[in-house]
């Protein structure tokens, strides 16, 4: 099992291709109530749609075991369980010998002796199934305080969105199946994943998350930064491989007097002038919105024949995958993104900062 967060602990368990994946969370206030309405909702937007999704089909169906009394929370550990119904492994088996590149065969075949590759086992994205149920509890928590949690399809494949997104345009997203913002960029990414696909490829993309009414002051210091428990959490999630604040690296090739967010009052608040930083200075919440980017890489289980080794024979060898797998798996993780901000967040509220 796998727990993240202090105050409000979340711990996840399971295997792609055992009977179920679950998490438990723990440290919810009892007498919190529970929309399962909602709940049920973001795990439809982290099911795969269409011919830009795999073809493994789940229920994807949340059973609250214990911690949920009467639709409120108990102020026990709440857990959850999502059954896997779909869990044919007959593909994987030759990767026993011939581990895939890009993704975590080899290094957990030679740390974990009696690894499960079925499905992946515990490295799969399957698990973040879990990760959306409990994050969907704490984005009902955090809303009590005002605040919302929205990410968007940023990029997939060679389609970028380059226009400026806030929090209306992100909740747009999830009427369109890559969730971005429009209809006409949602159909070039599709087109993007699909012609990918029918190459038996895959292509990768940038989540664009949007956290909004953090007070002034908000988050940690150092090692318990906003930021740097963000950072964390995003690259908990599998695939995940670079994260951005603001404008990011582009920071590397401004002024200081081009990147500083200056401050004014507008309706006796303060706010800031722009949000070259994402939101957040010194680890704490400045006044603008929290805006970050997530990197995710191409799927790395292709039909395209790629090098690797086989272990048996201890000879070079080629691997070319076979089975049910995403050709882009951003649309999916959007949820996946908020779910992980949303429990952060809530952490970091329950810690009193």
């Amino acid at each position: 099992m796998f727990t993240t967060g202090e105050k409000l602990r979340f711990t996840l368990f399971g295997k792609s291709h055992g009977p179920c994946v679950g998490g438990i969370l723990d440290g919810m206030p009892g007498g919190f109530p529970v929309d399962t309405g909602m709940v049920a909702e973001e795990m439809r937007l982290r099911k795969p749609v269409g011919r830009i999704g795999t073809p493994r089909r789940e229920a994807d169906e949340v059973r609250f075991e214990q911690g949920i009394t009467d639709g409120r929370t108990d102020g026990s550990p709440i857990l959850m369980i999502i059954e896997n119904g779909n869990t044919d492994g007959s593909k994987y088996m030759k990767f026993y010998d011939t581990p895939r590149p890009g993704h975590a065969d080899l290094p957990a075949l030679l740390k974990f002796p009696d690894h499960d590759l079925r499905g992946s086992g515990q490295f799969s994205g399957r698990l973040t199934a879990a990760i959306v149920a409990a994050g969907a509890i704490a984005k009902q928590y955090i809303g009590t305080f005002g605040i919302s949690v929205d990410a968007f399809s940023r990029s997939i494949g060679g389609i970028a969105d380059t226009e400026p997104r806030d929090m209306s345009w992100a909740r747009a997203s999830r009427s369109n199946a890559t969730r971005a913002c429009t209809p006409e960029l949602d159909d070039a990414m599709r087109r993007a994943i699909e012609d990918a696909g029918s190459d038996g490829d895959s292509v990768g993309g940038t989540v664009e998350c949007v956290v909004s009414g953090l007070p002034i002051g908000f988050g940690g210091i150092w090692f318990e930064a906003l930021d740097a428990e963000l950072a964390k959490a995003m690259f908990g999630i599998p695939a995940c491989k670079g994260v951005e604040f603001g404008d990011g690296f582009a920071l590397a090739s401004m002024r200081g007097s081009q990147s500083n967010d200056g401050y004014r009052f507008e309706d006796g608040r303060i706010v800031t002038r722009s949000n070259h930083l994402g939101g957040i200075v010194g680890g704490m919440c400045d006044g603008a919105p929290v805006i970050f980017r997530t990197v995710f890489k191409p799927t790395p289980s292709i039909a395209v024949e790629q090098d690797t080794i086989n272990l048996s024979t201890e000879r070079d060898d080629t691997v070319s995958v076979e089975g049910r797998h995403d050709p882009c798996i951003v649309p999916r993780a959007v949820a996946v993104v908020e779910a992980m901000a949303a429990l952060t967040v809530a952490d970091q509220i329950m810690r009193g900062y």
